[in-house]
């Protein structure tokens, strides 16, 4: 997926924003349960970034799967998003 065009156009994007800008990109997607080969590419972009900066993502995600149940904020000094609400 990663080779992708899409991804690649994500990626790009979402390598610019800055922490706070890429978490409000995360929370918009909360309670969504449209699905579409876009979305994925998009989801798949956005969580390899925070993986890249080194944001430790464990809270909504295992490795392999996403949870968007919940909004997330980011402890910048712990470098993790916790869950809100």
């Amino acid at each position: 997926m990663k080779q992708h065009v899409y991804y690649i156009k994500y990626a790009l994007r979402f390598a610019d924003m800055p922490v706070t800008e890429l978490v409000n990109t995360f929370n918009s997607q909360v309670g969504s349960r449209a699905w579409s080969s876009m979305r994925a590419f998009h989801d798949a972009a956005l969580m390899d970034e925070f993986r890249q900066r080194g944001i430790d993502v464990s809270a909504v995600s295992d490795g392999k799967t996403t949870s968007f149940a919940h909004p997330v904020g980011y402890d910048p000094s712990a470098n993790r998003f916790v869950l809100i609400g």
